[in-house]
């Protein structure tokens, strides 16, 4: 019995398909959901979202959100999400040293720098992404 995946972001619907298993990056640590799975909800930290259906695995960079598993269907609402294959790793790095530049002319207390160290932790993650795979 497979699952059904929807990954959703503020700006699209970017995948609806039946899968084998998901595998996803919890605030929590990793996890993994197979047919059958207990409903479960869970924050999402920035990482790869991995699917694997027919033996072949297939991976997206997740920017954070929630996903929700409940009667064999997996909905991820991301902040932002995208296939590994669509990032451009020139303009990833160029994004990381400019969320880096800015985090380091904020001090804990300023308003801006939890905002510009979550840019700095998604940046961080679509590059190791896009270099692993």
């Amino acid at each position: 019995m497979p699952i059904q995946l929807e990954i959703v972001t503020p700006q699209k619907r970017l995948l609806s398909q039946s899968v084998d298993t998901v595998r996803a990056p919890g605030e929590d640590g990793s996890f993994g959901v197979l047919p059958g799975h207990t409903p479960y909800v869970v924050a999402l930290q920035p990482g790869a979202l991995t699917l694997t259906t027919g033996g072949r695995e297939s991976h997206y960079f997740i920017g954070g959100g929630f996903a929700q598993v409940q009667d064999d269907r997996v909905i991820v609402l991301a902040e932002s999400a995208e296939s590994v294959e669509s990032i451009d790793l020139a303009r990833a790095e160029a994004a990381l040293a400019e969320a880096q530049r800015h985090l380091k002319t904020l001090r804990e207390e300023d308003d801006r720098f939890l905002q510009e160290r979550a840019r700095v932790q998604r940046a961080t993650a679509r590059i190791a992404l896009a270099r692993k795979s």
